[in-house]
């Protein structure tokens, strides 16, 4: 070997030492960086001698971040589907909590017959109007509960848009800037960092599918089928409303749907273009689950409103007319279901705060003075007709005919049943999000790996240092002679 041959190689060995030097230390200090992919130095002989550096691999696995992408979206879904449920499980209650809605009709029915048995004590009656109330407060609150749930899911779908927009366009920029750099021979492992980045916010709304396309460049689908990046990206719209109603769907056009560059998109909970992740579960919320509770509850409240304005019930009553339970006032029309829930109350009739007088839980709502205070007849109805078995008539209570009591457990057995489904399917996709992180976190850096990598580049260092250095002494002997 040459004089000149070794001071080249030393020479080479020296730059790929300080590069490979300075790519150990970035990945260091990047170790608790999310989306970080290791580097590594890529060395080669070159034909002229010495080392050649041919660029820098940012080390990742593809598929293994693809599928924790699809893990996370899944994650997400269950996570929104389940806090809805046990949000709205809560505020109904479990059978012995003293405020639920067992609890409440229990305590209704109780105070009625406390009533029958001292039917002339004002203040039984006076008790028995108040857990009425109660009672009718506890749906109506749930059913605004509802709704606001469902007023909530759509601003947070209009949100998951914009964001979806915005890191789309993100991505596409990255897309040019990486296929540039490529061009030029530079290193993109920092911009596909930052793209990487961007996707896992994408797949946590929407699960996506990653394909690698020339220089560098990716394109992504949903796993429902639509094409979000391909070389331009997808324009996705929404229109949020100002605030959702019982009376607003999306299936009746009051409330607005998806459109992918124009064209009008699925967005149901089984077959929806962008369902899967979170912004499914909002959709899913906002127009099947709320939905459906909505349904649910409102079928309870006819059946409260029909039960007592029967004029079998309250003689005082003709057919038509209010009874205990009232529709915002009027009795119950079976065009206005939509929404009854929110609506119920009791009749101004026995409310003092409206003017109306307890009394009348005794002698009939229509009672236009007091009768016989030792009459406990009208209490006794109100108290059996809680317990007539009658059979929905709207709803999904299956078959069967229920007590007041009996519809209203079955109600709350159906949501618990679909709540503790729900966290079944949180618990599985949140243990698998986990396992799969792990997984990628395990693939990242390794600092003792590292820094034993820099230990022996720095013997590399050392190495060709010495060689240079006796390449010097060697130069100054020959001119020395």
């Amino acid at each position: 070997m040459s004089i000149s041959s070794a001071l080249t190689n030393a020479m080479t060995g020296l730059r790929a030492a300080g590069h490979t030097s300075e790519t150990i230390s970035a990945n260091i200090a990047n170790a608790m960086t999310p989306g970080y992919g290791v580097r590594t130095v890529a060395l080669s002989s070159s034909e002229f001698g010495g080392v050649s550096i041919d660029g820098v691999t940012r080390n990742v696995d593809p598929a293994l971040l693809g599928d924790r992408g699809l893990a996370s979206a899944a994650s997400n879904n269950a996570s929104d589907r389940t806090e809805f449920l046990t949000n709205y499980e809560d505020f109904l209650g479990i059978a012995d909590d003293p405020n639920s809605l067992a609890s409440r009709i229990a305590q209704f029915e109780s105070s009625l017959i406390t009533a029958a048995s001292r039917p002339d004590a004002p203040e039984r009656l006076d008790s028995a109007v108040n857990a009425a109330k109660d009672l009718a407060t506890l749906i109506s609150t749930a059913s605004k509960d509802i709704q606001d749930a469902r007023s909530e899911a759509d601003r947070n779908i209009e949100l998951q848009i914009n964001q979806l927009n915005s890191n789309l366009s993100s991505v596409q920029e990255l897309n040019r800037q990486i296929t540039r750099t490529t061009v030029l021979g530079g290193d993109t492992s920092a911009l596909e960092d930052n793209r990487q980045a961007l996707v896992d916010e994408i797949s946590a709304i929407v699960p996506v599918r990653q394909i690698d396309r020339d220089n560098g460049q990716i394109a992504l689908y949903s796993t429902g089928g639509a094409i979000l990046l391909d070389g331009g990206t997808a324009e996705i719209e929404f229109t949020a409303a100002n605030r959702v109603t019982a009376y607003m769907t999306k299936s009746g056009g009051q409330l607005s749907g998806l459109t992918i560059n124009g064209y009008d998109a699925r967005t149901g909970s089984e077959n929806g273009r962008l369902g899967g992740g979170s912004l499914g579960a909002q959709f899913e919320i906002r127009d099947e689950l709320g939905v459906e509770a909505q349904t649910q509850l409102d079928a309870l409240a006819r059946d409260i409103i029909e039960r007592f304005q029967d004029p079998a019930v309250d003689s005082t009553l003709a057919t038509g007319d209010a009874g205990l339970f009232t529709d915002d006032g009027a009795a119950f029309d079976s065009v206005n279901e939509v929404g009854i829930s929110d609506r119920l109350g009791i009749n101004v009739a026995v409310d003092k705060q409206e003017g109306g007088e307890s009394w009348r839980l005794r002698d009939g709502i229509n009672a236009v003075t007091q009768g016989d205070v030792g009459d406990a007849r009208q209490l006794q109805a109100l108290s059996e007709t809680m317990l007539v078995n009658r059979t929905p008539a709207s709803g999904d209570f299956g078959a069967g005919s229920f007590s007041l009591i009996g519809l209203a457990s079955t109600l709350t057995s159906q949501l618990g049943a679909t709540r503790g489904q729900a966290q079944q399917t949180q618990a599985f996709t949140s243990t698998q999000y986990n396992e799969l992180n792990q997984l990628v976190l395990a693939e990242g850096v390794d600092t003792d790996q590292e820094l034993q990598r820099l230990m022996l580049v720095e013997q590399t260092y050392a190495a060709n240092a010495r060689m240079i250095q006796a390449v010097d002494e060697m130069m100054q002997t020959i001119l020395g002679l």
